[in-house]
């Protein structure tokens, strides 16, 4: 959809076509403010503005819609868009006071979650992957691993995402701890100043609050240039840990099914990553993250709850 249309629908007087500021969906800067995509239908965007908003209110820094006079969210053909403020501050470097804060950040988020989704936020249901797409995926990974010359014991990662599918309902009916969080939690979507603020509340989900914590843990370095090309050291991610738990508190069952959440989370977020775009394996620091994530999930051992 043209630029113009969506900008001008939210009362901004533009007079040519708006470039995109993130690459992957329409993300629109205009003076202070930032246009994008969020979560369709309207309701659902509304129960997401109700949902960030009190959160806020709870003393969490995390980014709310501007007021303006006109209608924020609003449908626009068949997506739904948003406007928020923009947020001055520094991107996010691998500090270890960062991670730490990042840490605080997501357990507190974690800590305002009501028990039963009061904000009807969308569930997380995605427990239906198969043998066939773990194929389909692992022989495009293998391939390029070859290309790039990425040394990888590509069986037992295929080994790994077998028991991860066998593992899908064993999780569903687990005793985990569901929360209402802004979800995607990774470092690109956070602004520093002192402190950090969540700028990207778009894909809030009610979700067990591990599969939040693990996908942190295998996705949060992912697409920044200021953040290292790899997942956390061990050392870093106790930091992290640190941090989340002030707030936070895991339950045994969480901690005895740790392993299996991880891997859960790399089938579904990460698996097809790494699968689908070979220009990622092209650039070194994507490449170099790649690595990371398939050392990680061969050695969990050093990076529990």
């Amino acid at each position: 959809m043209e630029s113009l249309l969506i900008l001008r629908q939210f009362g901004f007087d533009v007079a040519e076509e708006q470039e995109s500021i993130y690459p992957f969906s329409p993300v629109y800067k205009v003076d202070n403010k930032i246009v994008k995509r969020t979560q369709y239908p309207l309701e659902r965007a509304r129960n997401l503005v109700n949902y960030i908003t009190y959160v806020r209110d709870a003393g969490a820094a995390i980014v709310t819609p501007v007021k303006l006079q006109i209608s924020n969210p609003q449908q626009i053909d068949d997506d739904v868009y948003i406007c928020y403020p923009f947020i001055e501050g520094t991107s996010y470097k691998g500090l270890n006071q960062e991670i730490k804060q990042a840490g605080e950040l997501l357990g507190k988020i974690h800590s305002l979650s009501s028990q039963d989704n009061v904000y009807k936020l969308k569930t997380y249901d995605v427990f239906d992957f198969t043998y066939e797409e773990v194929d389909e995926h692992v022989k495009e990974i293998e391939r390029y691993a070859g290309v790039y010359q990425v040394d990888t014991d590509i069986q037992r990662l295929r080994n790994l995402l077998y028991n991860a599918v066998e593992n899908q309902e064993k999780l569903k009916k687990a005793s985990l701890t569901w929360v209402e969080t802004p979800h995607d939690y990774k470092a690109n979507n956070l602004v520093y100043t002192d402190t950090p603020t969540l700028i990207d509340p778009d894909n809030a989900t009610w979700i067990p609050r591990t599969f939040d914590v693990a996908l942190a843990l295998l996705l949060f370095h992912n697409e920044l240039p200021s953040a290292p090309n790899r997942v956390f050291s061990p050392q870093e991610w106790q930091i992290f840990l640190n941090g989340y738990t002030a707030h936070q508190t895991f339950t045994k069952t969480e901690r005895d099914m740790w392993e299996e959440v991880v891997y859960h989370v790399f089938l579904d977020e990460v698996m097809w990553l790494m699968a689908e775009v070979e220009g990622d394996w092209r650039r070194q620091e994507q490449r170099e993250l790649f690595e990371s994530l398939l050392h990680i999930i061969a050695n969990q051992e050093n990076y529990r709850i």
